[in-house]
């Protein structure tokens, strides 16, 4: 049994990016989740706004998951959406990356910045598959390489911990040879592919950059079998992108 997967970074709606803003693209970022009909979406940058204006859209096909990751529980959440015609819901974990990671809004120091950092991981049972998986969600720091080493390495014991089969998705703001990224793929414990691998740069910061200073930052792990893989390309309309990261799906079997 294949299970169709998305990590879509919607960036975090915010009225400089002018035409861009989330208020003027949702209606691409929709578009974009109706065309691919994942069976799991992984989402980042999710602001409390945002989350109510996409699970109002989306409610009807999808379940939609996740806290902020400020101490009061608002803010960007690492928002799960997953169909619910064909999953049954097990359980919910928040967790922050931090020392403290039952507390939320905490965080490591050192080179992190000021920004929480957490990750969202449900138990998850398909109904043509027997034993349930896990789907985990995060976005690591844009600041702090060191700080992403911890994040890494906390989501990777984590993971090394559960029994079930899992799959991770996120924006790690590192790229596939950085020690973070590495961390994962060359773990002993558990066998982790990177479904990504190869893929074209993620981030382009709504076309902005040049392709030579793209970066490829975004990313599905699993320790099932990865049976296909592609970045979602976005030609701008008039100017106007459906993110400033590329989505990324995987078709994966557990």
């Amino acid at each position: 049994m294949s299970i169709k997967i998305m990590s879509f970074n919607l960036r975090y709606d915010s009225e400089h990016d002018g035409i861009n803003s989330f208020t003027n693209r949702i209606e691409r970022v929709i578009k974009v989740i109706e065309n691919e009909q994942a069976d799991i979406i992984g989402f980042q940058e999710v602001t409390d706004s945002m989350r109510t204006r996409i699970r109002e859209r989306l409610s009807d096909k999808y379940t939609l998951v996740g806290c902020g990751r400020d101490s009061n529980y608002h803010g960007e959440a690492m928002l799960i959406a997953f169909k619910s015609d064909i999953f049954e819901f097990i359980s919910l974990d928040n967790i922050w990356l931090s020392t403290t990671p039952n507390i939320p809004g905490t965080r490591y120091g050192g080179d992190h910045s000021s920004c929480p950092r957490m990750y969202t991981s449900i138990l998850l049972k398909h109904d043509e598959i027997d034993k349930p998986f896990r789907f985990i969600n995060t976005h690591l720091d844009h600041v702090g390489a060191n700080g992403r080493v911890l994040e890494a390495t906390q989501l990777l014991n984590d993971i090394c911990a559960y029994q079930e089969k899992f799959i991770l998705t996120g924006d790690f703001n590192a790229e596939p040879s950085s020690p973070e990224i590495r961390l994962i793929t060359d773990c002993k414990s558990k066998s982790i592919t990177d479904c990504t691998e190869g893929l074209c740069p993620t981030f382009h910061d709504f076309g902005r950059l040049p392709q030579e200073k793209r970066l490829k930052i975004d990313y599905i792990f699993t320790d099932g079998a990865c049976l296909d893989s592609y970045a979602i390309i976005d030609t701008p309309v008039n100017g106007q992108y459906y993110s400033d990261h590329y989505a990324v799906c995987a078709l994966i079997e557990l």
